[in-house]
């Protein structure tokens, strides 16, 4: 469990780290509703990801059938939450629908620069 919480906190702070560097240029810029819609879906990705590492441990001790509902329930949920900054973008003008969805996909994103950069990195050390 102590695994699931620092990765959360690693990957998490860096997602919002960088969509408030990120936001804050856009605001800067005079692109207000792209700052807010990137911050709404980042945190909503944040959510997400605390939510997945949370439910974990609970889908991994049960039987068969109990796994199977307990992971589709939090599929469901999860799905249904990260809906909630698409509508907001969709429904208010003050928000960017684009940069939401790019909010969203910001601690996955983070993720995967994270290993590139990790693998590049260890090529490069190789080299060396």
């Amino acid at each position: 469990m102590k695994t699931i919480r620092e990765t959360q906190k690693k990957y998490c702070s860096r997602a919002l780290i960088f969509s408030i560097i990120v936001g804050f240029i856009c605001y800067l810029a005079g692109l207000t509703p792209i700052c807010k819609g990137l911050i709404l879906g980042t945190l909503f990705s944040i959510l997400n990801f605390i939510i997945m590492g949370e439910t974990l441990p609970i889908r991994m001790n049960r039987s068969k059938g109990k796994t199977f509902f307990a992971a589709l329930g939090s599929i469901f949920f999860r799905y249904l939450l990260l809906a909630v900054p698409i509508v907001v973008a969709i429904k208010f003008e003050q928000y960017n629908f684009f940069a939401a969805i790019a909010g969203i996909f910001s601690v996955q994103m983070i993720i995967l620069f994270d290993h590139l950069f990790s693998l590049i990195f260890s090529r490069f050390q190789k080299q060396v």
